[in-house]
Protein backbone atom coordinates (compact mmCIF):
# COMPACT_ATOMS: atom_id res chain seq x y z
CA UNK A 1 0.00 0.00 0.00
CA UNK A 2 1.07 3.57 -0.83
CA UNK A 3 0.90 6.18 1.93
CA UNK A 4 -1.31 9.13 1.65
CA UNK A 5 1.83 11.14 0.63
CA UNK A 6 2.60 9.09 -2.35
CA UNK A 7 -1.50 8.72 -3.66
CA UNK A 8 -2.05 12.09 -3.41
CA UNK A 9 0.43 12.79 -6.74
CA UNK A 10 -3.21 11.21 -8.42
CA UNK A 11 -5.43 13.32 -6.61
CA UNK A 12 -6.62 17.10 -8.52
CA UNK A 13 -5.62 19.90 -7.13
CA UNK A 14 -7.20 20.36 -3.84
CA UNK A 15 -8.05 23.19 -4.36
CA UNK A 16 -10.19 22.70 -6.90
CA UNK A 17 -12.44 21.72 -3.80
CA UNK A 18 -12.76 18.27 -2.85
CA UNK A 19 -11.65 16.49 -5.48
CA UNK A 20 -14.58 18.02 -7.95
CA UNK A 21 -12.80 16.52 -10.62
CA UNK A 22 -12.01 12.94 -10.07
CA UNK A 23 -8.55 12.78 -11.55
CA UNK A 24 -6.81 13.93 -14.43
CA UNK A 25 -8.03 12.74 -17.67
CA UNK A 26 -6.14 9.77 -19.01
CA UNK A 27 -2.62 11.23 -20.90
CA UNK A 28 -3.54 14.95 -19.08
CA UNK A 29 -0.24 16.79 -17.27
CA UNK A 30 -1.60 18.33 -14.17
CA UNK A 31 0.48 20.27 -12.25
CA UNK A 32 -0.07 18.54 -8.78
CA UNK A 33 0.38 20.45 -5.39
CA UNK A 34 3.12 19.31 -2.39
CA UNK A 35 0.97 17.55 0.93
CA UNK A 36 -1.78 15.60 1.72
CA UNK A 37 -5.77 16.10 1.79
CA UNK A 38 -7.08 16.07 4.94
CA UNK A 39 -10.69 16.75 5.51
CA UNK A 40 -11.71 20.24 6.80
CA UNK A 41 -12.47 20.00 10.47
CA UNK A 42 -16.09 19.65 10.73
CA UNK A 43 -16.64 22.67 13.32
CA UNK A 44 -19.75 23.38 15.81
CA UNK A 45 -23.19 23.83 14.87
CA UNK A 46 -24.62 27.55 15.24
CA UNK A 47 -27.95 25.65 16.79
CA UNK A 48 -27.40 22.07 18.76
CA UNK A 49 -30.49 19.93 17.42
CA UNK A 50 -32.20 16.66 18.94
CA UNK A 51 -31.65 14.28 15.62
CA UNK A 52 -33.18 10.56 15.41
CA UNK A 53 -31.37 8.47 13.25
CA UNK A 54 -33.34 5.25 12.19
CA UNK A 55 -30.84 3.14 11.73
CA UNK A 56 -27.48 4.29 12.47
CA UNK A 57 -24.83 1.15 12.60
CA UNK A 58 -25.18 0.25 8.76
CA UNK A 59 -23.15 1.67 5.92
CA UNK A 60 -24.22 5.57 5.89
CA UNK A 61 -25.81 5.91 9.45
CA UNK A 62 -22.56 5.56 11.43
CA UNK A 63 -20.86 8.17 9.00
CA UNK A 64 -24.17 10.41 9.93
CA UNK A 65 -23.61 9.48 13.52
CA UNK A 66 -20.24 10.79 14.02
CA UNK A 67 -20.67 13.93 11.78
CA UNK A 68 -23.14 14.49 14.01
CA UNK A 69 -21.80 14.07 17.06
CA UNK A 70 -18.57 16.23 16.17
CA UNK A 71 -20.87 19.19 14.94
CA UNK A 72 -21.81 18.73 18.73
CA UNK A 73 -25.98 18.10 18.12
CA UNK A 74 -27.65 15.25 20.58
CA UNK A 75 -27.99 11.75 18.79
CA UNK A 76 -30.48 9.01 19.58
CA UNK A 77 -30.74 6.15 17.57
CA UNK A 78 -33.68 3.62 16.61
CA UNK A 79 -32.64 0.40 15.23
CA UNK A 80 -32.95 -3.49 16.38
CA UNK A 81 -30.12 -3.79 17.64
CA UNK A 82 -28.68 -6.60 15.38
CA UNK A 83 -26.18 -4.50 13.02
CA UNK A 84 -22.71 -3.79 15.32
CA UNK A 85 -24.81 -3.77 18.57
CA UNK A 86 -22.53 -1.64 21.18
CA UNK A 87 -20.69 0.11 18.17
CA UNK A 88 -21.14 4.06 20.06
CA UNK A 89 -20.37 2.31 23.39
CA UNK A 90 -22.87 5.38 24.91
CA UNK A 91 -21.33 7.95 22.92
CA UNK A 92 -25.06 8.60 21.84
CA UNK A 93 -27.95 10.21 23.60
CA UNK A 94 -30.07 6.82 23.58
CA UNK A 95 -30.56 4.04 21.64
CA UNK A 96 -34.15 2.41 21.49
CA UNK A 97 -34.41 -0.58 20.01
CA UNK A 98 -37.52 -1.55 18.04
CA UNK A 99 -38.76 -3.05 14.66
CA UNK A 100 -39.69 -0.44 11.78
CA UNK A 101 -41.85 -4.01 10.66
CA UNK A 102 -43.70 -4.22 13.74
CA UNK A 103 -42.91 -2.20 16.89
CA UNK A 104 -42.36 1.29 17.01
CA UNK A 105 -43.61 2.02 20.84
CA UNK A 106 -39.78 3.19 21.93
CA UNK A 107 -40.53 6.01 20.18
CA UNK A 108 -43.58 6.83 21.82
CA UNK A 109 -44.01 10.03 23.68
CA UNK A 110 -40.75 11.28 22.17
CA UNK A 111 -40.14 14.63 20.05
CA UNK A 112 -37.01 15.89 18.04
CA UNK A 113 -36.11 18.60 15.94
CA UNK A 114 -34.72 16.16 13.09
CA UNK A 115 -35.05 12.58 11.87
CA UNK A 116 -32.89 10.68 9.44
CA UNK A 117 -34.22 7.58 7.57
CA UNK A 118 -31.99 5.47 6.62
CA UNK A 119 -33.87 1.82 5.60
CA UNK A 120 -37.01 2.55 4.76
CA UNK A 121 -38.02 0.68 1.80
CA UNK A 122 -41.25 0.08 2.60
CA UNK A 123 -44.15 2.60 2.68
CA UNK A 124 -45.44 0.73 5.86
CA UNK A 125 -42.17 1.62 7.96
CA UNK A 126 -42.87 5.36 7.53
CA UNK A 127 -46.50 4.67 8.68
CA UNK A 128 -45.56 2.80 10.97
CA UNK A 129 -42.96 5.01 12.62
CA UNK A 130 -45.24 7.92 12.40
CA UNK A 131 -47.89 6.44 14.45
CA UNK A 132 -45.45 7.55 17.04
CA UNK A 133 -44.21 10.60 15.82
CA UNK A 134 -46.24 12.34 13.45
CA UNK A 135 -46.96 16.25 15.02
CA UNK A 136 -43.45 15.20 16.74
CA UNK A 137 -41.18 16.53 14.17
CA UNK A 138 -39.97 19.92 13.06
CA UNK A 139 -37.88 18.18 10.21
CA UNK A 140 -38.26 14.58 8.46
CA UNK A 141 -35.34 13.61 6.26
CA UNK A 142 -35.93 10.26 4.03
CA UNK A 143 -33.30 8.89 2.55
CA UNK A 144 -34.09 7.12 -1.11
CA UNK A 145 -32.76 5.95 -4.01
CA UNK A 146 -32.09 6.79 -7.51
CA UNK A 147 -33.91 3.67 -8.69
CA UNK A 148 -36.88 5.57 -8.26
CA UNK A 149 -36.52 6.82 -11.64
CA UNK A 150 -37.10 2.83 -12.58
CA UNK A 151 -35.57 0.59 -15.18
CA UNK A 152 -36.46 2.45 -18.08
CA UNK A 153 -33.22 5.53 -17.17
CA UNK A 154 -32.56 5.87 -21.26
CA UNK A 155 -33.18 9.94 -20.62
CA UNK A 156 -29.67 11.65 -19.93
CA UNK A 157 -29.78 14.11 -17.50
CA UNK A 158 -32.39 13.07 -15.34
CA UNK A 159 -33.70 15.09 -12.15
CA UNK A 160 -35.69 15.60 -9.58
CA UNK A 161 -38.77 16.12 -11.97
CA UNK A 162 -38.32 13.28 -13.91
CA UNK A 163 -40.63 10.66 -14.18
CA UNK A 164 -40.61 7.54 -11.49
CA UNK A 165 -41.49 3.96 -11.17
CA UNK A 166 -45.05 3.17 -10.41
CA UNK A 167 -46.13 -0.24 -8.66
CA UNK A 168 -47.80 -2.20 -10.34
CA UNK A 169 -51.85 -2.34 -9.61
CA UNK A 170 -51.95 -6.19 -7.87
CA UNK A 171 -48.80 -5.22 -5.41
CA UNK A 172 -50.71 -4.41 -1.91
CA UNK A 173 -48.55 -0.94 -1.51
CA UNK A 174 -47.66 -1.70 2.08
CA UNK A 175 -46.80 -4.69 1.69
CA UNK A 176 -43.64 -6.21 4.01
CA UNK A 177 -43.06 -9.22 1.89
CA UNK A 178 -39.18 -9.72 1.36
CA UNK A 179 -39.30 -10.52 -2.41
CA UNK A 180 -41.82 -7.69 -3.05
CA UNK A 181 -40.21 -5.39 -1.44
CA UNK A 182 -36.35 -6.31 -3.59
CA UNK A 183 -38.72 -6.71 -6.82
CA UNK A 184 -40.64 -3.21 -6.59
CA UNK A 185 -37.66 -1.49 -4.44
CA UNK A 186 -38.02 1.42 -6.66
CA UNK A 187 -41.52 2.26 -7.10
CA UNK A 188 -41.83 1.46 -3.62
CA UNK A 189 -39.35 3.94 -2.50
CA UNK A 190 -41.71 6.47 -4.63
CA UNK A 191 -44.28 5.52 -2.47
CA UNK A 192 -42.48 5.39 0.68
CA UNK A 193 -41.51 9.27 -0.30
CA UNK A 194 -44.91 10.32 -0.61
CA UNK A 195 -45.40 8.70 2.88
CA UNK A 196 -43.16 10.88 4.01
CA UNK A 197 -45.01 14.23 2.36
CA UNK A 198 -48.35 12.96 3.53
CA UNK A 199 -47.27 12.56 7.26
CA UNK A 200 -44.71 15.44 7.42
CA UNK A 201 -46.08 18.27 5.59
CA UNK A 202 -44.14 21.15 4.66
CA UNK A 203 -41.15 19.59 7.05
CA UNK A 204 -39.56 17.19 4.95
CA UNK A 205 -36.14 16.48 2.19
CA UNK A 206 -36.40 13.72 0.20
CA UNK A 207 -32.76 12.41 -0.95
CA UNK A 208 -32.25 10.24 -3.89
CA UNK A 209 -28.38 8.82 -3.69
CA UNK A 210 -27.02 6.81 -6.49
CA UNK A 211 -24.25 4.38 -5.83
CA UNK A 212 -23.18 4.83 -2.32
CA UNK A 213 -19.83 3.48 -2.01
CA UNK A 214 -16.43 3.69 0.96
CA UNK A 215 -15.54 1.86 3.93
CA UNK A 216 -17.92 -0.31 5.67
CA UNK A 217 -19.68 -1.37 2.32
CA UNK A 218 -20.42 -5.21 2.51
CA UNK A 219 -22.15 -5.09 -0.87
CA UNK A 220 -18.90 -4.82 -2.87
CA UNK A 221 -20.84 -3.24 -5.27
CA UNK A 222 -17.50 -0.68 -5.27
CA UNK A 223 -15.53 -2.66 -2.78
CA UNK A 224 -14.32 -5.47 -5.77
CA UNK A 225 -12.48 -2.99 -7.84
CA UNK A 226 -9.98 -2.30 -4.86
CA UNK A 227 -9.83 -5.42 -3.61
CA UNK A 228 -9.39 -6.92 -7.30
CA UNK A 229 -7.29 -4.46 -8.76
CA UNK A 230 -4.94 -4.47 -5.84
CA UNK A 231 -4.59 -8.23 -6.51
CA UNK A 232 -2.78 -7.21 -9.79
CA UNK A 233 -2.45 -8.57 -12.48
CA UNK A 234 -4.57 -8.26 -15.89
CA UNK A 235 -7.87 -7.16 -14.98
CA UNK A 236 -11.26 -7.59 -17.04
CA UNK A 237 -12.22 -3.76 -17.55
CA UNK A 238 -16.25 -3.07 -19.38
CA UNK A 239 -16.76 -1.45 -23.11
CA UNK A 240 -14.91 1.62 -23.49
CA UNK A 241 -12.97 3.80 -21.05
CA UNK A 242 -14.85 7.00 -21.76
CA UNK A 243 -17.98 5.18 -20.64
CA UNK A 244 -19.77 7.46 -17.68
CA UNK A 245 -19.62 6.66 -13.78
CA UNK A 246 -21.66 8.57 -11.40
CA UNK A 247 -21.25 7.53 -7.37
CA UNK A 248 -21.36 9.16 -4.05
CA UNK A 249 -19.07 8.74 -0.99
CA UNK A 250 -20.98 7.60 1.92
CA UNK A 251 -19.13 10.28 3.95
CA UNK A 252 -20.25 12.68 1.64
CA UNK A 253 -23.63 12.29 1.42
CA UNK A 254 -23.60 11.10 5.28
CA UNK A 255 -22.43 14.97 6.00
CA UNK A 256 -24.07 16.86 3.56
CA UNK A 257 -27.58 15.02 5.21
CA UNK A 258 -26.37 16.80 8.57
CA UNK A 259 -25.70 20.02 6.60
CA UNK A 260 -28.99 19.73 5.30
CA UNK A 261 -30.51 19.41 8.61
CA UNK A 262 -28.78 22.19 10.43
CA UNK A 263 -29.93 24.35 7.64
CA UNK A 264 -33.30 23.03 7.26
CA UNK A 265 -33.37 22.60 3.45
CA UNK A 266 -36.73 21.22 2.20
CA UNK A 267 -37.66 19.26 -1.06
CA UNK A 268 -36.17 16.73 -3.59
CA UNK A 269 -32.73 16.50 -4.21
CA UNK A 270 -30.56 13.97 -6.15
CA UNK A 271 -27.37 13.40 -4.14
CA UNK A 272 -24.90 12.32 -7.06
CA UNK A 273 -20.67 12.78 -7.42
CA UNK A 274 -18.96 13.73 -8.40
CA UNK A 275 -20.01 17.30 -9.74
CA UNK A 276 -18.59 17.07 -13.08
CA UNK A 277 -18.61 14.31 -15.56
CA UNK A 278 -16.42 10.92 -14.45
CA UNK A 279 -15.38 7.89 -16.66
CA UNK A 280 -15.18 4.58 -15.94
CA UNK A 281 -11.18 4.92 -16.84
CA UNK A 282 -10.90 7.08 -14.33
CA UNK A 283 -12.09 5.08 -11.48
CA UNK A 284 -10.50 2.44 -12.75
CA UNK A 285 -6.72 3.96 -12.81
CA UNK A 286 -7.78 6.28 -9.65
CA UNK A 287 -7.98 2.64 -8.02
CA UNK A 288 -4.83 1.25 -9.44
CA UNK A 289 -3.04 4.54 -8.39
CA UNK A 290 -3.66 3.69 -4.50
CA UNK A 291 -2.45 -0.02 -4.90
CA UNK A 292 1.40 -1.16 -5.87
CA UNK A 293 1.04 -4.44 -7.48
CA UNK A 294 1.52 -4.21 -11.71
CA UNK A 295 -2.09 -4.03 -13.24
CA UNK A 296 -3.09 -3.64 -16.67
CA UNK A 297 -7.11 -3.08 -17.51
CA UNK A 298 -7.86 -5.44 -20.64
CA UNK A 299 -11.19 -3.54 -22.07
CA UNK A 300 -13.16 -5.75 -23.50
CA UNK A 301 -16.59 -4.55 -25.73
CA UNK A 302 -20.13 -5.06 -24.18
CA UNK A 303 -21.50 -7.45 -27.04
CA UNK A 304 -18.72 -9.87 -25.92
CA UNK A 305 -19.50 -9.58 -22.75
CA UNK A 306 -23.12 -10.07 -23.05
CA UNK A 307 -22.28 -13.45 -25.10
CA UNK A 308 -20.41 -14.62 -22.02
CA UNK A 309 -23.42 -13.73 -19.82
CA UNK A 310 -21.20 -11.10 -18.04
CA UNK A 311 -23.83 -8.74 -16.53
CA UNK A 312 -23.51 -4.79 -15.62
CA UNK A 313 -23.54 -4.01 -12.19
CA UNK A 314 -23.35 -7.28 -10.22
CA UNK A 315 -20.30 -8.72 -12.69
CA UNK A 316 -18.65 -5.75 -13.67
CA UNK A 317 -19.87 -3.45 -10.75
CA UNK A 318 -20.22 0.56 -10.78
CA UNK A 319 -20.79 0.35 -14.32
CA UNK A 320 -24.11 0.33 -16.67
CA UNK A 321 -23.85 0.32 -20.32
CA UNK A 322 -24.64 4.01 -21.89
CA UNK A 323 -26.79 2.22 -24.23
CA UNK A 324 -30.92 2.03 -24.74
CA UNK A 325 -32.75 1.36 -21.37
CA UNK A 326 -29.94 2.57 -19.02
CA UNK A 327 -28.23 5.25 -21.60
CA UNK A 328 -28.96 7.83 -18.86
CA UNK A 329 -28.38 5.49 -15.46
CA UNK A 330 -24.75 7.06 -15.43
CA UNK A 331 -25.73 10.53 -16.23
CA UNK A 332 -28.19 11.87 -14.15
CA UNK A 333 -28.24 15.08 -12.83
CA UNK A 334 -26.98 16.36 -9.07
CA UNK A 335 -27.39 19.93 -9.88
CA UNK A 336 -29.99 21.31 -7.21
CA UNK A 337 -27.72 19.48 -4.75
CA UNK A 338 -24.47 21.12 -5.26
CA UNK A 339 -26.05 24.70 -5.77
CA UNK A 340 -26.97 23.63 -2.36
CA UNK A 341 -23.60 22.43 -1.08
CA UNK A 342 -23.20 18.80 -1.81
CA UNK A 343 -19.27 18.44 -1.85
CA UNK A 344 -17.40 15.72 -3.21
CA UNK A 345 -13.89 13.98 -1.52
CA UNK A 346 -11.21 13.05 -3.77
CA UNK A 347 -11.45 9.83 -5.93
CA UNK A 348 -8.51 8.35 -4.28
CA UNK A 349 -9.25 9.01 -0.89
CA UNK A 350 -12.17 6.76 -1.45
CA UNK A 351 -10.25 4.23 -3.30
CA UNK A 352 -7.44 4.31 -0.79
CA UNK A 353 -10.27 4.36 2.55
CA UNK A 354 -12.31 1.60 0.77
CA UNK A 355 -9.22 -0.65 0.30
CA UNK A 356 -7.45 -0.05 4.18
CA UNK A 357 -11.17 -1.09 5.42
CA UNK A 358 -11.06 -4.31 3.18
CA UNK A 359 -8.11 -5.07 4.18
CA UNK A 360 -9.18 -4.87 7.67
CA UNK A 361 -11.81 -7.50 7.49
CA UNK A 362 -11.85 -10.87 8.21
CA UNK A 363 -9.75 -12.89 5.75
CA UNK A 364 -12.81 -14.91 5.06
CA UNK A 365 -14.77 -11.66 4.01
CA UNK A 366 -11.74 -10.56 1.94
CA UNK A 367 -12.05 -13.87 0.11
CA UNK A 368 -15.63 -14.04 -0.73
CA UNK A 369 -15.00 -10.73 -2.39
CA UNK A 370 -12.55 -12.00 -4.85
CA UNK A 371 -14.68 -14.87 -5.45
CA UNK A 372 -17.14 -12.45 -5.95
CA UNK A 373 -19.58 -14.30 -3.94
CA UNK A 374 -22.03 -11.07 -3.39
CA UNK A 375 -20.80 -8.37 -6.21
CA UNK A 376 -18.00 -8.48 -9.11
CA UNK A 377 -17.46 -10.82 -11.63
CA UNK A 378 -14.84 -12.74 -9.21
CA UNK A 379 -11.23 -13.71 -10.05
CA UNK A 380 -12.03 -17.41 -11.79
CA UNK A 381 -14.57 -16.02 -14.00
CA UNK A 382 -12.65 -12.94 -14.91
CA UNK A 383 -9.47 -15.56 -16.37
CA UNK A 384 -11.77 -17.40 -17.63
CA UNK A 385 -13.64 -14.21 -20.11
CA UNK A 386 -10.25 -12.78 -20.44
CA UNK A 387 -8.67 -16.27 -21.92
CA UNK A 388 -11.96 -16.47 -24.42
CA UNK A 389 -11.24 -13.22 -25.24
CA UNK A 390 -7.77 -13.20 -25.92
CA UNK A 391 -8.56 -16.76 -28.36
CA UNK A 392 -11.26 -14.48 -30.07
CA UNK A 393 -8.45 -11.56 -30.95
CA UNK A 394 -5.45 -13.69 -30.82
CA UNK A 395 -4.12 -11.42 -27.97
CA UNK A 396 -2.24 -12.48 -25.85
Amino acid sequence: MTTRRSFVKWVSAAGSAVGLTGLPRLGEALELPDGIWTPASPGRARAPLNILILGGTGFTGPEQVDYALARGHRVTLFNRNKTRPGMFNGKVHEELVGDLNNDTSALAGKSFDVVIDNPTTAPAWVRNVAQQLKGRVRHYVFISTTSTYGNDQSAIGLNEDSPTAVLPSDVDPYTLDPQLLGRHYGALKVLAEKEVQKHYPGSWTVIRPCLIVGPLDRTDRFTWWPARIAQGGEVLAPDRPDDPCQYIDSRDLAEWTVRVAEGHELGLFNAIGPAHPFTIAEMLYGVRAVTTQPTRFTWVPWEFLQQHQVRPWRDMTVWQPPYGRTAGYQRRSAAKAIAKGLTFRPHAVTAKDTLDWHLSRPPAEQQATLEGRINGIGMKREAEVLAAWHARTGAG
